[in-house]
């Protein structure tokens, strides 16, 4: 596809409108569905969306019991909802069972009727009890090159030194972050990585507040980036949300992926995505 329709939505992990673990469950799929019909063609939501689950649980171990909840019960019924050809969403992420139990922080992605996924590789100090994943995914979609970077993954320069080179149209950052110095943090190397990779990024935030190991208090904003080149200087290349805390909010946009595909075909043109460089000698 040339142009492709991108929502980036907020979530409150309090979700006030689910009495249930299905409920829960529907309010995701249903807000996803929404958007496709309504004319998107992918979809993000924020990183751990899925602890607002945990409410819904027992136990002393609320994200081990949330990763049993989800992948047992939720998740069969979900992704069989949204098997849809020409629509893709980035469902946040949740916790992930693996290898006799180690948990990962991982976002489930649906993709013209496929089930993928991307780990988070770089994890805070609060992620207790998760291991990082060891693999960056490029995945496809309708000729569109997308990547999901998890929140920290995206402030790490040697994560955009892995994509440099691989053409990389669609770069999407679900985050949760509890103060706005990290919702700086997020933006701002988001914002970078669109201009070293010569790609768009997108950025959404979780909001709301809620009693879990994993998230409390959660604040951000939605966001999309393009690149600083001259295929795109007649258009918005940073447009971004006022930072919330709660409640459901929407950007939708439309990205010009036929403009990256010729801004990389400009020899003569200043391009960080272009360049090759080995690291450099450091004297001090």
């Amino acid at each position: 596809m040339d142009r492709l329709t991108l929502e980036l939505q907020t979530f409150d992990v309090a979700a006030p409108e689910a009495a249930s673990a299905r409920e829960f469950a529907d309010l995701v799929g249903r807000r996803v569905a929404e958007a496709w019909d309504d004319g998107a063609d992918a979809v993000l939501l924020p990183e751990l969306l899925w602890m607002g689950l945990a409410r819904f649980v027992d136990g002393a171990d609320s994200t081990r019991a949330v990763a049993e909840l989800f992948r047992g019960e939720l998740w069969p019924r979900l992704s069989e909802s949204l098997r849809r050809p020409g629509k893709a969403a980035v469902l946040g992420t949740v916790p992930w069972a693996v290898d006799g139990g180690v948990l990962l922080n991982r976002a489930p992605i649906v993709s013209d009727g496929r089930e993928l996924h991307q780990d988070k590789l770089n994890l805070t100090p609060w992620e207790t009890g998760l291991r990082g994943g060891d693999t960056l995914r490029i995945w496809d979609f309708g000729g569109v090159r997308c990547a999901v970077v998890i929140c920290l993954d995206i402030e790490v320069p040697e994560i955009s030194a892995a994509l440099r080179g691989q053409a990389v149209d669609l770069v999407l950052v679900p985050s949760a972050t509890e103060n706005i110095l990290g919702v700086e943090r997020v933006g701002r190397c988001a914002d970078a990585r669109a201009v070293e990779l010569c790609c768009h990024v997108g950025l959404t935030h979780l909001v709301g507040d809620i009693n879990s190991s994993l998230v409390d208090a959660n604040v951000g904003r939605l966001g999309v980036f393009s690149p600083s080149q001259s295929a795109f200087g007649a258009s918005p290349r940073q447009r971004v949300s006022e930072v919330v805390s709660s409640g459901f909010h929407r950007l939708r946009v439309e990205l010009d992926i036929a403009a990256l595909r010729r801004q990389r075909d400009l020899a003569l043109e200043t391009n960080p995505a272009r360049l090759r460089p080995g690291a450099p000698r450091v004297e001090a």
